[in-house]
């Protein structure tokens, strides 16, 4: 048997993974060109017209708005879309703490609801129990770059009439069904902040097919106007939460490797899926038919349970990460953050409680990542990958 890197073996790889982010030429020739246009921020509108266009077509929407960042696209959606302090948001606790805190952010109520063990997206047969008359919307998070069941949240939401807003953070070019996600629910948010698979370093955007929604998030981000009025013209109370000329040219220059890209990492993705498939002791996540197009923002794999009990992830991480391979553990459970019960606290009077056995099980014992930049490796390297967890599986003891 051969021995482990942490026990003085020799690891299986020391070749580095491609490094993010990734520009080029086209970056440079936007960004010279925003330079000398003198017009920089968020009200020149030339790039930031132009990016806008591109990325409602990318994700089959009729409209799109840039925002500074993807929390506040959330937020901005979640308003746009009618949501009122203290009205309560269907969500999952296996995500980014933005999801929760861009709800909170206004004095909306975030509301936990268990996920699918097999995929960590939000399980369809919980939402409707969860459901109260302060019910407002249901937040579908497409985790990892998978598209959540929205055939199954949609027709919850109609049968409710709730609003779906879709937190596709990590799911920029994902489909579900042939369809883009963002344009599946009412509005869908994204977030292009340094590590996601296209990005400006910090960013976000709207995209919705509802053109009272899309009016209405364009307003609140910019203070209050209106797309046809004049410049002191103020009928909604809104903010400064544009985007810059300088990023919109960033992310056109990103969009032109983007579908090369999502193919690179599809084909290491699946080709990652089966051959950690025939390892004892590591299981996959189960991807919906429908999911026609999976970003594939993150790998996330897992341990099982018999196994990392008698082990311990961090343990399991600590040993991975000495062959060479990247992995990291992922989420902690968002329904026991401190911080966020607190805040719902204050805001409700009352002591949250949630039952999200699967989302805590799936972060204390089990669920593994590797991040999109290892996608973009070669064939060889994947095997890499799975020699090494094959290894350490080997080697638990």
């Amino acid at each position: 048997m051969e021995k482990l890197a942490v026990l003085g073996g020799t690891p299986v790889r020391t070749k580095p993974f491609p490094s993010w982010p990734i520009y080029g030429e086209a970056e440079e020739r936007l960004l010279l060109e925003v330079l000398h246009s003198g017009k920089w921020g968020g009200t020149g509108r030339v790039k930031l017209e132009a990016l806008e266009t591109e990325f409602a077509k990318l994700q089959d929407a009729q409209y799109a708005i840039t925002t500074a960042n993807g929390t506040i696209a959330i937020t901005l959606a979640l308003k746009a879309a009618g949501v009122q302090p203290g009205d309560e948001i269907i969500l999952p606790p296996y995500t980014f703490i933005a999801s929760a805190t861009s709800v909170l952010l206004f004095g909306a109520i975030p509301v936990f609801v268990d996920v699918e063990a097999d995929t960590l997206l939000l399980n369809p047969e919980r939402i409707e129990a969860a459901i109260t008359p302060r019910t407002k919307a249901i937040m579908a998070v497409h985790i990892a770059g998978c598209p959540a069941d929205m055939d199954r949240i949609n027709t919850i939401a109609t049968k409710h009439g709730l609003a779906v807003i879709e937190d596709s953070a990590q799911a920029v070019g994902a489909k579900w069904n042939g369809v883009g996600v963002g344009a599946l629910g009412t509005a869908g948010t994204f977030s292009f902040q340094s590590s996601k698979n296209i990005n400006s370093g910090e960013g976000g955007m709207i995209v919705t097919n509802d053109r009272d929604v899309a009016d209405m998030a364009w307003s609140i981000t910019n203070v209050g106007r209106v797309r046809a009025g004049a410049w002191y013209q103020h009928e909604h109370i809104g903010w400064n939460f544009r985007m810059t000329e300088f990023q919109a040219a960033v992310l056109l220059g990103q969009m032109t490797r983007l579908q090369e890209q999502i193919q690179h990492r599809e084909r290491n993705g699946l080709l990652l899926e089966n051959l950690l498939g025939q390892i004892d002791g590591i299981a996959t996540m189960r991807r919906d038919p429908r999911v026609t197009v999976h970003a594939r923002h993150l790998f996330m794999f897992r341990v099982t349970t018999d196994v990392a009990s008698s082990v311990g992830k961090e343990e399991i991480i600590r040993r991975l990460q000495a062959e060479g391979i990247p992995v990291a553990a992922g989420y902690v459970p968002l329904h026991r953050n401190a911080a966020v019960l607190s805040e719902i606290r204050k805001l409700t009077g009352a002591e949250p409680s949630y039952e999200c056995p699967v989302c805590e099980q799936a972060c204390a014992n089990e669920v593994l990542w590797l991040h999109q930049n290892v996608l973009l490796a070669e064939e060889d390297d994947m095997r890499d990958i799975a020699m090494a967890v094959n290894k350490v599986m080997a080697n638990l003891s």
